[in-house]
């Protein structure tokens, strides 16, 4: 607690950072979790991403503001992340208007926001990115986020810095479409994750009152790999305080002949809390200790946002 305690009393006493509007948040999440990977069975304690920031903003004038972010991973089950308490996660400093966003520093691509609320087990084992490239939260980024245009349209673009002599620069850019019920994205990454690959996700979600349906397309191209992927999911909130959703896919971008099925059911305890229970199933034609992969997860868990 004195790790995060100290600084903040620090910053406060910074008359700059004294005069901005900011605040606290994070967000705690552990789950017990059974595992079964390929024949491995073992009892588990498991931090979900949780984290804890600080976000602000200082006006500039009547039409423009500064804006900034820190935060960073911490481990709800042992404190310990490759040997560090705290890993850094959007960390960004920038200027926001009526002509949109500009910010610098280490932040989630374009193409990785574009998915909005279609994985619904995002940070869990059910996570989309077992199957699919493009999560990516990359360093050394410049990204512009307009604002919502022509009624129902919005964009975003970043450029990434490889920051090494010969490597060409990346970038992510993804247009949206958002109307009532629907949301619609197409987004493109060129020399993100590897120089010399275009990676295309294409993204719709439909909501029907209290049903919201999802899919997710994907492909990737280099020089010597043309490969693609898809997966739907599906959320039901069955009342106020019960939700129960799905989703499963298929891909060969970063599993051969990979596939994923999860299950899952929330309780809502308050509009920050909730408790959930969750079954996830991954396979591939990968071969660990000779035999195709064939993972699977069983937990419950609670999530705490604040």
């Amino acid at each position: 607690m004195k790790k995060i305690v100290m600084p903040m009393a620090l910053a406060l006493s910074l008359p700059g950072l004294a005069m901005a509007d900011f605040r606290v948040y994070g967000k705690a999440n552990v789950s017990l979790q059974h595992a079964d990977e390929s024949g491995d069975s073992k009892m588990e304690l498991v931090s979900s991403a949780s984290r804890i920031g600080v976000k602000g903003s200082e006006t500039l004038t009547d039409e423009l503001e500064a804006i900034f972010q820190f935060e960073y991973e911490t481990q709800v089950d042992d404190g310990d992340k490759g040997g560090q308490t705290f890993s850094q996660r959007d960390i960004y400093v920038g200027v926001r208007g009526k002509a949109g966003t500009l910010m610098v520093g280490k932040v989630n691509t374009p193409l990785k926001s574009a998915q909005d609320k279609v994985d619904l087990f995002n940070d869990l084992e059910g996570d989309i990115n077992y199957l699919f490239a493009g999560e990516v939260r990359a360093n050394n980024v410049v990204q512009y986020k307009s604002p919502v245009f022509g009624e129902y349209f919005a964009g975003s673009v970043a450029y990434i810095a490889s920051e090494e002599d010969g490597v060409d620069p990346g970038v992510s850019a993804t247009i949206s479409y958002r109307n009532a019920g629907l949301y619609l994205a197409v987004a493109q990454d060129t020399d993100v994750q590897v120089e010399g690959a275009d990676l295309t996700r294409l993204v719709a979600r439909y909501s029907i009152d209290n049903i919201h349906v999802g899919a997710l397309f994907e492909t990737y191209e280099d020089a010597t790999t043309d490969e693609d992927g898809a997966f739907v999911s599906v959320l039901w909130e069955a009342t106020d305080v019960w939700s129960f959703k799905a989703q499963a896919g298929s891909s060969d971008i970063n599993e051969s002949g990979g596939e994923a099925i999860s299950l899952g059911a929330d309780y809502k305890l308050t509009d920050n809390t909730k408790l959930y229970g969750y079954y996830t199933n991954e396979t591939s034609d990968l071969l660990v200790n000779g035999a195709d992969r064939d993972d699977q997860y069983l937990g419950v868990g609670m999530s705490l946002s604040f």
